[in-house]
């Protein structure tokens, strides 16, 4: 029996994808991670928005009555390493109903702010929960009890959805002072003493304020947030500026045309402020913007010097992880089901991927075809994504065919791809050609951004990994991998609970 069938022979393809192509099914842990880290449950190309959803709570449900703690571990997993928010969440909701005492652990961990205490009520009562119970009302009386004036500006909008009010309205929580007596009647729309609000003072007297001096008065007094300001009043240029110097990161970033249309970039000082924020590499670590974000606003900003600064900051966003080794190839699946945020997430990895080798490995990009990129290590990342367009079908196995026949030797293989296959022969057909004739012990990652049940591997290949999601932990984890840590799912699976991570 040759090496290849010793390998392939037992490990046939046990499913379809949704173009018939042969497949394989993964562990239902690796299937539930899966999801948590790719699922937003908006429209992708091969399913929409509800059948995700319905795939979704059936996953939840299975994993809560079959594994509750790996399950609890892969929530706060996804929340706070994955920068994901949704799917945490309704597994969280999930959660609840089964182990209560897991759900009292997480809940801290997976909901942080009070959007995502607004999305968690939201989905308890869509199930038909009403408020949950007593274990939910427990912990949403804890989170209460941290509630401080800033989250009170920024998240009692009312009419859309919950609000801090609601909240407090339906769990009744005991104020342990009178300042917190007083805010949970101010959020309840009651008549509070403000002398003990400052910031809440300063937010009533910018809607009533007279000039556009006094309500610049009342932001910087207030340091009140961009969200609450936009809300109360229609700002004008120099309101606009006012808050410039206080948004976070990421609300610079998201809110670039406005400030660019309002005229506050026109002013040297204010640009250059700008662009000093996305240089700031320290800065850009803690906010943790997820790299895609930047090729997202880079795609809608016209200004050069903006531009410019954004391709900076997605360089310096990947510019602490470790060196890959230069022996790698870096596989890019630019058909058809990758056209929009896939390709536009995928496109910045792999650059940034290449760029990790020094620009030494090889940088192929594929659908039913295979051709080389020839990128440059000295142009940034974000100036070569926007040239990467998607079309054709998908053959995940020809790049590795090509390797094959060209004869190329690799350490390791990383294919970003949603996995579809629909033409040509299949990736681990390939793969274990490639593993039979060149290199035995080469190590193959699947970068999986989409959120399809189906795999290109069968789960016993010890030298293959599965990736999911789109973070900069991506590229950590591929490196780390490469030094001996363990599968995703194991990482996760020694977590430990008593433990923020």
């Amino acid at each position: 029996m040759s090496f290849a069938q010793k390998l392939f022979g037992p490990f046939r393809p046990t499913t379809r994808n949704k173009d018939h192509y042969p497949a394989y099914t993964r562990s239902a842990e690796e299937q539930y991670l899966q999801t948590l880290l790719t699922n937003t449950m908006s429209n992708t190309f091969y399913a929409d928005q509800k059948e995700l959803l319905s795939d979704a709570e059936q996953l939840h449900h299975e994993m809560a009555a079959a594994n509750p703690t790996f399950m609890a571990k892969a929530l706060v997993f996804a929340r706070n390493t994955g920068l994901m928010r949704l799917q945490p969440i309704f597994g969280l909701a999930v959660l609840s109903a089964y182990r209560p005492d897991l759900f009292a652990k997480v809940f801290p961990q997976v909901v942080r702010i009070p959007s995502d205490l607004f999305d968690f009520l939201t989905i308890l009562k869509g199930q038909g929960r009403g408020e949950g119970g007593r274990a939910v009302k427990r912990q949403v009386n804890h989170f209460l009890a941290g509630v401080s004036e800033y989250w009170a500006v920024k998240y009692n909008g009312r009419g859309r959805g919950y609000s801090l009010g609601d909240v407090i309205a339906t769990a009744h929580p005991k104020p342990a002072d009178l300042k917190q007596q007083a805010l949970f009647r101010y959020l309840r729309g009651w008549e509070a003493d403000l002398e003990l609000l400052p910031q809440v003072a300063a937010l009533e007297r910018l809607k009533r304020a007279a000039s556009e001096s006094e309500q610049i008065e009342w932001i910087g007094r207030g340091k009140l947030p961009y969200e609450t300001v936009t809300g109360a009043i229609q700002p004008t240029k120099a309101v606009w500026e006012a808050l410039l110097y206080q948004m976070p990161t990421f609300a610079l970033l998201r809110h670039l045309n406005a400030l660019q249309r309002a005229g506050v970039l026109d002013d040297k000082r204010n640009l250059d402020y700008v662009i000093a924020r996305f240089n700031d590499e320290e800065a850009l670590r803690k906010a943790r913007i997820l790299p895609f974000r930047f090729a997202t606003a880079f795609r809608q900003v016209e200004h050069p010097d903006l531009r410019d600064a954004m391709r900076d900051a997605v360089d310096l966003t990947f510019g602490n992880l470790p060196d890959l080794g230069e022996d790698t190839a870096i596989f890019l699946d630019i058909s058809g089901s990758m056209e929009g945020q896939y390709l536009e997430t995928g496109s910045v990895f792999a650059l940034a991927l290449y760029k990790k080798t020094q620009g030494n490995s090889l940088f192929w990009l594929f659908n039913h075809e295979v051709r080389d990129a020839r990128p440059s290590k000295r142009d940034s990342i974000l100036g070569q994504a926007q040239h990467i367009r998607a079309g054709g079908g998908t053959d995940t196995g020809a790049p590795v065919r090509k390797l094959l026949l060209e004869r190329k030797r690799v350490d390791q293989i990383i294919i970003i791809t949603d996995e579809h296959q629909n033409t040509g022969s299949p990736f681990y057909r390939e793969l274990a050609q490639y593993r039979a004739a060149i290199n035995p012990e080469v190590k193959a990652f699947i970068v999986d951004i989409a959120p399809y049940r189906y795999a290109m591997v069968p789960e016993m290949d010890r030298n293959t990994f599965y990736i999911y999601g789109w973070s900069d932990t991506v590229l950590s984890y591929i490196a780390q991998t490469l030094q001996g840590y363990a599968s995703m799912t194991k990482q996760v699976d020694a977590m430990d609970l008593d433990k923020k991570e």
